[in-house]
């Protein structure tokens, strides 16, 4: 490439990384505020993270055709090839993520005529390292920091061991009573979507380090 070509690309790469920060954030706004729908039976609340979905959409379809323009029109190598290729992986794992988050705002609007048969801890704890995990891969992929991608790597750890934690304890709460049965399977459904967003940023932190060096490491093992 030409200097002035040069130019052009990198103007075109960071703002295509912005425009994934942004994907980001409204992903991660709609996990926040599908867990505090969800812990305040909140259903107005549960319908706005529903309806935030088809922006989420709009900025996946935006960022691949930015994606495939650059492709089509700048013809680049090596680098710049995985760097595109990265991040069309990465939008995929936002836009599930948002899935995701829609799942458990659905949920929260399913139980907000019930009380909670118990407060909820460890499914608010989870869904904030849910979100300090996808803060930290995006982060990641703008400043390739792939010593930050295996910091990332324990909290995903630490998410699993709060799954367990609460599957063990909803199963014993529906053990003993029978009466609770339905919603604990709903939370249970919850904690495992909570646990699939986390398991997206990991693939994400994967995908840096495969933009980075060329080696596509598994980290989800």
């Amino acid at each position: 490439m030409t200097k002035s070509i040069r130019k052009t690309f990198d103007e075109q790469l960071s703002d295509m990384q912005q425009e994934i920060v942004c994907m980001g954030s409204m992903v991660e706004q709609m996990v926040h505020r599908a867990i505090k729908a969800l812990s305040e039976r909140d259903v107005e609340l549960a319908e706005r993270v529903i309806q935030m979905d088809d922006a989420v959409d709009d900025l996946d379809l935006s960022i691949e055709g930015r994606c495939m323009r650059m492709l089509a029109l700048q013809q680049p190598v090596a680098r710049d090839l995985r760097t595109i290729g990265t991040a069309m992986k990465i939008i995929t794992d936002l836009e599930r993520m948002g899935d995701h988050a829609v799942d458990i705002a659905k949920m929260a609007r399913t139980m907000a005529d019930q009380p909670l048969f118990k407060p909820l801890v460890d499914i608010p704890r989870m869904a904030a390292i849910v979100q300090k995990m996808l803060r930290e891969s995006l982060h990641a992929f703008v400043n390739r920091d792939i010593k930050l991608v295996h910091k990332m790597v324990a909290d995903d750890d630490a998410v699993d061991a709060l799954y367990r934690s609460i599957y063990d304890e909803i199963a014993d709460y529906m053990e003993k009573d029978p009466g609770i049965i339905r919603q604990g399977l709903i939370l249970l459904m919850v904690a495992r979507f909570l646990e699939r967003i986390a398991d997206h940023a990991t693939n994400i932190g994967e995908r840096v380090i495969f933009m980075e060096t060329g080696v596509l490491e598994e980290l989800n093992i």
